[in-house]
């Protein structure tokens, strides 16, 4: 006995269902797997639609996401389409995308080319075929639209919709978990630039004061040294501000953006110190337990700054010669040669030139250093910029202490009487045992005093420096603090050293930001 026709038509449909829901399942599984792996989010998208064409039956796989700026449906992921796809985009309401982006409701068209809202802008889609687009929902509104063309029956449609329903709530997903993480990765770009600037700031020209001739020099050859990559040896008594001169270095070349590493070579011993620059393997030595990155691994692309080079033993001296001529090393324990492009500023406050002499210190590494030597001059032979730095100074304090901290003419006359044999570290010490004593804020000689410094009583008068008033390199300031010392502070008699009226030099004492000293 034959079975009714409609009874085998409907078991032959619910037959196909089954097949279908069985096939998208699958589908929906592999779209999962895409989704959760760690891609580059075009890539997944595009590898998402590849999956829906190849065993899902949608074919001609379009993904738009939202332009969160201008609002407009940008084509992010497309399947079958141009190799060189141009730019496109749809307005809300624009097109049969634009309208799923403005009602945020799924569309199905059995026939796309009798809709008259297709566009056809991309030039894939079949016309004959149907067309299902729904809206990819994130928290917030809708992030996008996915759409495609199924192949099969038409009465299968629905169910096609309700899989692409699904498909989308798990891009949504995607998308939210995207933007969240180019959110945060901005917000770390910005922390970063303003990070950047912040240390540029701290550590640029600006925080290295002077109007001295001496000073200036110093100021020009930080200023062309910076722009190579040459080697650099910083000279100089303690606390003369050597590690100010690498730190402006650094950040005003074009390693800027690389790492800055710093050591203290006289802080370790020899064992120490080889680990501490090249870095060691897992086993190298008791305590060595896993594989270490040294110095000079660490600031490869960028600048190292070998503090109290001087220190070093001639043994070490070797290793790091090698490095410095080579770019080469090996860590401690290990056999693998390795590589760095790294710039070397180096300093030190002892006489090489005596050290090599006597065989403490190897010519070929005082040489291979002494590229481009620095000299930073003492405190005390640049006596006329002691109170531009105590104002700088006076200001840094401030703001650490969070208030306003300033400092009175006498108590910079006192500062001037003294030999400062510890240089700007110790004037930066003196003013800040001075701001602690000082209740208001306000530095005079009374906390100078309290400060223990052994300054000149209260007669004295720093010796006038002898000048050449007609000498073309001093610059107009340097002049007038010139003339002034050999007048004893007296503009009328500075004034005529300088072939001025008193009026004249008084107008450029003004303009020139000239503090008089009262003697």
């Amino acid at each position: 006995m034959m079975a009714p026709q409609g009874f085998a038509n409907g078991f032959r449909d619910a037959g196909c269902r089954d097949t279908l829901l069985e096939n998208e399942l699958q589908t929906l599984y592999r779209v999962s797997q895409v989704l959760s792996r760690s891609l580059d989010f075009n890539q997944t998208l595009s590898e998402v639609l590849r999956v829906m064409h190849e065993e899902g039956d949608l074919h001609h796989g379009m993904i738009s996401l939202r332009d969160e700026e201008s609002g407009d449906l940008l084509v992010t992921a497309l399947h079958e389409g141009p190799e060189s796809l141009k730019p496109t985009r749809y307005k809300p309401g624009e097109g049969i995308t634009g309208a799923i982006l403005k009602t945020s409701e799924p569309l199905i068209v059995k026939r796309i080319a009798e809709d008259p809202r297709f566009l056809d802008r991309l030039g894939i889609y079949d016309q004959e075929l149907p067309f299902i687009g729904v809206p990819i929902v994130i928290r917030g509104g809708t992030a996008g639209v996915l759409a495609a063309q199924p192949g099969g029956e038409e009465t299968q449609l629905s169910l096609h919709e309700r899989f692409l329903q699904m498909v989308a709530n798990l891009i949504g997903q995607s998308v939210r978990l995207a933007r969240q993480v180019e959110d945060a990765q901005q917000q770390l770009k910005k922390e970063r630039d303003t990070l950047r600037r912040q240390v540029r700031g701290e550590h640029g020209f600006s925080n290295m004061v002077g109007h001295s001739r001496v000073m200036r020099t110093v100021f020009e050859q930080v200023r062309q040294v910076a722009k190579w990559n040459t080697t650099v040896l910083v000279r100089g008594e303690s606390g003369t501000g050597k590690e100010l001169v690498a730190n402006a270095i650094h950040y005003n070349s074009p390693r800027a953006n690389g790492p800055f590493i710093k050591l203290n070579c006289a802080a370790l011993p020899d064992n120490l110190l080889e680990s501490e620059l090249f870095g060691h393997e897992k086993g190298a030595f008791t305590g060595a337990v896993s594989q270490r990155k040294g110095r000079f691994e660490q600031a490869h692309g960028g600048t190292i700054f070998l503090d109290e080079i001087g220190e070093i033993t001639p043994a070490f001296q070797a290793k790091l010669l090698r490095v410095l001529q080579e770019g080469e090393f090996e860590r401690v324990g290990g056999t693998r040669t390795l590589k760095v492009d790294v710039r070397v500023v180096a300093a030190t406050n002892k006489h090489l030139e005596n050290a090599v002499q006597e065989g403490k210190f190897r010519e070929d590494l005082y040489y291979r250093l002494n590229v481009m030597p620095i000299q930073m001059p003492p405190l005390r032979e640049r006596l006329e910029d002691v109170p531009d730095l105590a104002r700088f100074l006076v200001g840094k304090i401030g703001r650490s202490q969070g208030r306003e901290v300033t400092i009175e003419d006498e108590a910079l006359r006192l500062l001037m009487g003294y030999d400062w044999p510890g240089n700007v570290r110790e004037l930066e010490n003196c003013l800040e045992r001075a701001a602690v004593m000082s209740q208001e804020g306000a530095i005079g000689t009374r906390e100078i005093n309290l400060t223990g410094i052994q300054t000149h009583d209260e007669g004295y008068s720093a010796p006038a420096r002898s000048v050449d008033l007609d000498d073309p390199e001093l610059d107009e300031r340097e002049r007038v603090i010139a003339a002034l010392e050999q007048a004893g502070w007296v503009q009328a008699k500075a004034a005529r050293l300088l072939g001025m009226t008193p009026r004249q030099i008084g107008y450029r004492i003004q303009t020139l930001n000239i503090k008089m000293r009262r003697l």
